[in-house]
């Protein structure tokens, strides 16, 4: 599905919502952030171009915070405006108020970061002609050829030792997981999704009544159980997790996912969550070093937590967060038009890729992404009722799997080959898998797509312990005072890596007119949760 979702706001009328989506919608495209020493300047262009336009509408805001005190929510309701969220993994909170109001907010000194609680949209589509693609053609037999092409049959079966993923859990953080669905039970009957948590206060309960993410945690780790393995994922007895973070409709902001990585952070060593999938996208951009995404995400990188993410659907030169970050594992699309030689596969001009706003390439690697079969939540499901020709029946009166396209079902193929590789080599760190999955591609004649396309075998048997991201400077959200984290593969031995220390925070002047990048002068240690 490709559209922009509507903003989620409880004490708004839907009139009032719809009207400031279309502002947001209409602003002008960002360019690249570099701070400077004028404190307004602390807040997110986008927001600050909504405020002159409309200074009295109501916005919903993700405000950072530089203390670990209540400055920042007494002075939201002293501005009139009300906090709604508590966002502790990255020193931030949600809060509604007038637009102007929330650019004067930016001024405090407790005050770091003031962005637009911005919808996301979520990177699946559903391709009817030949529109979408570049020199493709539309596959509408029920076909996956999928796992053979990028090699993980072979990791399946190989005589090295049958890997399917037992033992680890990816979390899905997107509109819920079917929990019930027979392709995701264990040999015993037993639901392999082993937590499920619904975290958007509009959402009746954890089911996905929407149905993108069933159908993405079908591509991590269903068993083709209906389909007599016809429509099997990646790791078939992966654990999953499921992080539901929309509302039913599939509705979804940026503090929902946040929200939603904060609850992975808490839980991960409870059900072992070794991957994390975000099939999502902010509808606005910005730099990686403001964003509240993607600090989010490193926040989860650095405590051994893979995050993969979809590139999007926007196309060239269009990356948004958390696809922008340079630490995470951005998933571009390929077509592979239901052949297995990868020679004739193609690049849908959906996937986006280019640079970031901060001068990174994106995305990391391809895999494929054009009309992959997948579990369907139910027949009755938003996208099932909205795409009825999409549904496909397994061996069972009802359908049980949907066909979708776009980065959403390309990102979950290399959450599922994370985990593999994690099954496999247990110690390895974030980087190191980001390093095996890139270094182990197989070429392809397209460029824009990062490394190249997705092996999955030749990164789960690979050898290499070498590190991706080292040099990498790290979200200024995460720094411990003026001085950036230039990250290291050395951190992971000395750092306990949790949210910024509170005691040592320094965001003066300088520190906003100083766009170089340096050593970490005091390492960060985890906060208590």
């Amino acid at each position: 599905m490709n559209r922009t979702l509507a903003f989620h706001f409880e004490s708004l009328d839907w009139n009032k919502t719809l009207n400031l989506v279309l502002v947001v919608a209409l602003l002008l495209p960002l360019t690249a952030l570099r701070p400077m020493p004028d404190v307004t300047l602390r807040t997110q262009p986008a927001l600050v171009r909504l405020a002159a336009a409309r200074p009295d509408e109501v916005v919903s805001v993700i405000v950072q915070k530089t203390m670990a005190d209540a400055a920042v929510e007494e002075l939201v309701t002293r501005l009139g405006g009300v906090v709604t969220r508590d966002l502790h993994i990255i020193h931030a909170v949600a809060a509604q108020l007038p637009a102007q109001a929330a650019v004067e907010l930016a001024q405090a000194p407790s005050v770091r970061w003031v962005s637009l609680d911005a919808p996301m949209v979520e990177a699946g589509k559903f391709i009817t002609t030949t529109s979408d693609v570049t020199g493709g053609t539309v596959v509408a037999q029920p076909i996956n050829v999928y796992p053979t092409a990028i090699r993980v049959t072979e990791v399946w079966t190989t005589s090295a030792g049958a890997l399917q993923g037992q033992g680890i859990a990816v979390a899905v953080i997107d509109s819920g997981i079917a929990a019930s669905h027979p392709d995701f039970m264990d040999s015993t009957g037993q639901s392999r999704v082993v937590a499920s948590v619904y975290l958007n206060g509009a959402a009746s309960n954890a089911d996905d009544s929407h149905g993108h993410g069933t159908h993405v945690a079908g591509i991590i780790g269903g068993n083709g159980q209906v389909s007599g393995g016809a429509y099997t994922g990646v790791a078939p007895q992966v654990n999953l997790v499921n992080v539901k973070v929309s509302d039913d409709m599939g509705n979804v902001t940026t503090s929902d996912v946040v929200a939603g990585m904060q609850w992975v952070y808490e839980h991960a060593s409870q059900y072992n969550i070794r991957v994390v999938n975000l099939s999502v996208n902010s509808s606005i951009n910005q730099s990686y070093h403001v964003d509240p995404l993607d600090a989010a995400a490193e926040i989860l990188w650095f405590n051994k937590i893979v995050v993969v993410t979809a590139a999007g659907n926007f196309g060239k030169s269009a990356l948004y967060p958390p696809a922008n970050d340079p630490f995470v594992i951005t998933v571009g699309a390929m077509d592979d038009l239901g052949t297995l030689d990868a020679a004739d596969d193609y690049v849908p001009k959906f996937s986006a890729y280019g640079k970031t706003s901060d001068g990174f390439a994106k995305p990391d690697l391809a895999a494929p992404g054009v009309n992959l079969i997948s579990t369907l939540a139910s027949p009755g499901a938003v996208l099932a009722l909205a795409h009825a020709d999409h549904m496909v029946g397994g061996y069972a009166p009802m359908p049980a799997y949907l066909r979708m396209s776009g980065t959403s079902v390309a990102a979950p193929i290399a959450a599922g080959a994370a985990a593999l590789i994690l099954q496999q080599n247990p110690s390895l760190t974030p980087d190191q898998v980001k390093y095996r999955l890139k270094t182990t591609t197989q070429p392809y004649a397209w460029h824009g797509m990062g490394a190249g396309y997705l092996n999955v075998y030749s990164a789960v048997y690979g050898t290499s312990t070498a590190s991706a991201n080292t040099g990498t400077p790290a979200s200024h959200l995460l720094f411990t005072g003026p001085t950036p984290l230039n990250w290291t593969s050395a951190n992971w031995g000395s750092a306990n890596w949790g949210s910024a220390n509170w005691g040592s925070a320094n965001w003066g002047g300088d520190y906003w007119d100083d766009p170089t990048i340096s050593n970490l002068s005091s390492v960060s240690k985890a906060v208590s949760k």
